[in-house]
């Protein structure tokens, strides 16, 4: 007969005998075997690859705790689950059997696209007036797990403002210890509309009188990764790009591939080394996020480039008590030459470098730094259960958290060529503050509301899909 021990507020074992549950836990504890039930598509060893202890041990029982959550963490960041559940089950006074719930998302999905073509929803409201034509809208299929493998394979088919085909495959694995992977993609699309250049920090976008295609991109890459340890990843990509403009695109900007042709073909290669120890990766209350990335634009032909980019992340998630926590994360990018094509243009206002109140803005340069911070309070957390009236499991049940965010960016965007056009805001201490609130829902998706002003003055409330950091 099993000896059940309740313990942890998030992994809950259940009470599986008449036996009353022991007064205290021992100070080791050998684990005897590890089942899994619910998976019933998802082999079983992408779930074991998860776990940082095994069968036929002992472990002390404090840190054995801290192992098991962090576990639990790990599988259910793979996003293949929509609740994940680890049970410790006593068979003797040291002795446990691992009990491993999941429940498995719907991996099978076509959806509609409807989104819009701008950088974000204040961007497309305010300074596009709200213009319908600039919606891209199409066909997305993906399968997140095929083969039950944690295969990702996603199709689109994208017609509107931009024209886009995007192909992407992955597999995570393609060894036995399972730490080698491989992953490709290949996309293309064409515009009408073309963003050329920005002024007064805004970006200025060109339509030819005679509607013609301005722009046609061509890319496919291969990606190597390899994880070596449960929260190291390594990551080598080999790709290559093809861009084409139309003349009239010269005309209104000369410098729009730099070297002043219609095209820009090049190889590219880039590592990243990313440590990723997040609770939840799409919302993470703890832990932390460092990333690494080095790029070489133009490889063996560097006639039309020849350039080398550098950036980093790196995000803190601090917990204070069960409803309040504290976010910082500092991102910084460099290229090495002052001038690059303007598709290979950053700078803060565009993904993900942003200083909230400055949603409005794109402030170009070649080297940023940007420092965002958040206090967040959850002040709602709950799920609807509607199961009476939806018969898939994987959508019985509607989870709602909700957080009250106090937000702080501060950062600074270098433009070496001093362009006066934009000068307002480069080469500058920029910064904004403000209050938000942040809804965690179905599958992960993230909405933010927030009202924020930033140091020229400017307040605004901006709408946003995705945490900030």
């Amino acid at each position: 007969m099993l000896l059940a021990l309740s313990w942890s507020h998030e992994l809950c074992a259940q009470d599986t005998s008449l036996a009353p549950a022991r007064q205290s836990p021992p100070d080791s504890v050998y684990v005897n075997n590890i089942f899994i039930i619910g998976n019933e598509k998802t082999q079983k060893n992408i779930i074991l690859r998860e776990l940082d202890f095994a069968s036929g041990y002992y472990y002390d029982w404090d840190t054995f705790l801290e192992i098991l959550q962090a576990d639990q963490n790990k599988i259910y960041n793979l996003r293949l689950f929509t609740s994940v559940e680890i049970t410790p089950l006593f068979t003797e006074d040291d002795q446990v059997e691992i009990l491993i719930r999941v429940k498995e998302r719907w991996y099978i999905i076509p959806s509609i696209i409807f989104q819009l073509a701008d950088r974000n929803f204040s961007e497309w409201w305010t300074n596009q007036n709200r213009d319908l034509s600039r919606v891209n809208y199409g066909l997305r299929v993906s399968h997140g797990n095929v083969g039950g493998r944690n295969e990702k394979l996603r199709f689109s088919g994208q017609l509107g403002f931009t024209r886009a085909l995007d192909l992407r495959y992955s597999k995570p694995y393609i060894d036995k210890n399972q730490k080698h992977g491989l992953a490709t993609q290949i996309t293309f699309f064409e515009q009408k509309t073309l963003a050329i250049r920005s002024s007064d920090n805004r970006q200025v976008f060109f339509t030819n009188e005679t509607e013609d295609i301005l722009r046609k991109s061509l890319t496919a890459a291969v990606q190597y990764t390899y994880r070596r340890t449960f929260y190291n990843f390594h990551f080598l990509t080999l790709g290559y790009s093809s861009n084409t403009v139309d003349e009239d695109v010269l005309t209104e900007n000369p410098n729009y591939f730099v070297h002043g042709e219609n095209s820009l073909r090049y190889l590219y290669m880039s590592y990243t080394f990313r440590h990723d120890n997040r609770d939840l990766a799409a919302y993470a209350t703890k832990g932390e996020l460092l990333q690494a990335t080095a790029t070489k634009y133009g490889i063996f032909n560097t006639d039309d480039i020849d350039e080398i980019e550098v950036s980093i992340t790196a995000n803190k998630y601090l917990p204070i008590n069960d409803k309040f926590h504290f976010a910082t994360g500092l991102t910084a990018n460099w290229f090495l030459s002052p001038n690059q094509p303007y598709t290979l243009v950053r700078g803060v206002g565009y993904n993900p470098n942003f200083i909230r109140g400055y949603e409005l803005n794109v402030i170009e340069g070649q080297q940023l730094y940007v420092h965002k911070n958040s206090f967040r309070w959850k002040f709602l957390d709950w799920a609807i259960d509607i199961s009476n009236i939806m018969p898939l499991e994987q959508f019985s049940t509607i989870p709602f958290r909700f957080y009250l965010s106090a937000n702080f960016d501060h950062g600074y965007v270098k433009d070496r060529n001093q362009l006066p056009e934009n000068a307002r805001l480069t080469n500058q201490y920029l910064y904004g503050y403000g209050l938000g609130i942040d809804l965690v829902g179905f599958y992960d998706a993230v909405f933010r509301l927030e009202y924020s002003l930033n140091n020229s003055g400017q307040g605004n409330l901006f709408l946003n899909i995705k945490a900030p950091f």
